[in-house]
């Protein structure tokens, strides 16, 4: 079975091809630019990639050029789209309706339009891309996989804010949590490794960061909450804040309430303390001689380690912690910051093996004397995506 995963966001489209029979990768690119001058579609073939300038007006045109490069000859990547047998969709909220992954007709569609307050910023580009997918391939099953899933299973005393019960009633305000897909891939991962559903704790830090907590398949608490701001320090994002931070900022700077956000979810995190870049690397390049650099990096570090002590608590105990994404996968500094000092709980990392590892390769770096394994596992979202979206698609039949 071969199944397209699609990933929409507001000005740009990414996409891979997998063979389910094998999970193989056939093929991916991305769409950039939609709607804006100068857009272009990328084909990554065998490790070869060749980029097209082309317009790009909207989602629905950017698929079009996407089967046209999937179906061109020349390409030899699909002979027909009859091949496509279906499409998963990454969609960011499921809210509370949709706790798992589901195929999308009519009145799923209402529904996920329902939530677009709760995502504003990507709940409408994942509609956008739903709805080009379903008109120009109207009999093709198509799966919505939600960012928020794995973390369905929080107790309402970890997802509930100390806030009157109204404000979750009607509003819906309450911890959602995101990167699911991701965490429920490395939780599989881990209990593939490990030989059984232990206690893990999953880092998942990249541009975007989040730790969650995860005991016998479930996810008991994550740092992420009503939006991805909440938690870590990241890229862009400053995490964990004070609310009263944001009027503080709005009486200073004149900003209204929607500028103070976006001021903490774009000018903040990284760049903001180090005031050169979101990038992690660019960062670690000059943290010796610059402070605020330094700064960033510490900050980063301090947070990762302090969820990792509060998920030890939640979990009485951890069997093994996994570090993925951009950063947790890429940076054996960044990895050996967060864990020095918590030999007092028995976690240990080897220096060798961390500084050694193999990229894109699962890796044990545990310590001999280390009271739980420590492992480095690239994360796979699509993959996750896909194989939701083959099971639905099967059931369906």
């Amino acid at each position: 079975m071969k199944i397209l995963v699609i990933n929409a966001g507001s000005s740009s489209l990414k996409y891979q091809l997998l063979d389910m029979e094998n999970e193989k990768l056939i093929a991916k690119g991305n769409c950039e630019k939609i709607g804006i001058a100068g857009s272009s579609i990328t084909l990554k073939v065998n490790g070869k990639a060749k980029t097209t300038e082309v317009k790009l007006p909207n989602h629905e045109e950017a698929l079009k050029q996407v089967f046209k490069v999937l179906c061109d000859k020349k390409n030899k990547v699909l002979s027909s789209l009859s091949e496509i047998e279906a499409v998963g969709h990454r969609v960011l909220h499921g809210g509370e309706k949709f706790k798992k992954s589901v195929l999308v007709d009519e009145k799923v569609l209402k529904e996920l339009k329902k939530l677009i307050p709760l995502g504003p910023l990507h709940q409408p580009a994942n509609i956008q891309g739903i709805e080009a997918c379903m008109s120009l391939m109207p009999t093709v099953p198509q799966a919505a996989v939600f960012d928020t899933e794995f973390h369905a299973t929080l107790p309402d005393y970890a997802y509930r804010y100390a806030i009157p019960k109204d404000a979750y009633k009607k509003w819906g305000i309450r911890k959602y949590g995101f990167h699911g897909t991701s965490h429920k891939y490395i939780a599989g991962a881990l209990e593939k490794l490990t030989g059984k559903k232990g206690k893990f704790i999953i880092c998942h830090i990249g541009n975007g960061a989040s730790v969650s907590a995860v005991k016998n398949g479930k996810c008991l608490d994550t740092s992420m909450g009503f939006t991805p701001l909440e938690g870590l320090v990241m890229g862009t994002r400053s995490g964990d804040i004070d609310p009263a931070v944001v009027e503080r900022i709005m009486d200073m700077s004149g900003k209204n309430v929607h500028e103070a956000i976006n001021y903490l979810n774009k000018e903040s995190g990284l760049l903001g303390v180090s005031g050169i870049s979101s990038d992690i690397r660019d960062i670690q390049a000059v943290a010796d001689s610059n402070k605020d650099a330094k700064l960033a990096i510490n900050m980063l570090c301090y947070r990762v380690k302090k969820y990792i002590g509060e998920y030890v608590a939640v979990l009485n105990g951890v069997d093994a912690i996994a570090f993925t994404a951009g950063t947790g996968e890429n940076r054996p500094e960044i990895r050996q910051q967060i864990i020095d000092g918590l030999d007092w709980m028995g976690i240990k990392l080897d220096k060798d093996k961390n500084d050694n590892f193999e990229r894109g390769e699962i890796c044990d770096i545990t310590a001999k004397d280390s009271h739980c394994k420590i492992y480095v596992i690239p994360t796979d979202e699509e993959l996750m995506i896909a194989r939701d979206t083959r099971d639905l698609a099967k059931n369906n039949k």
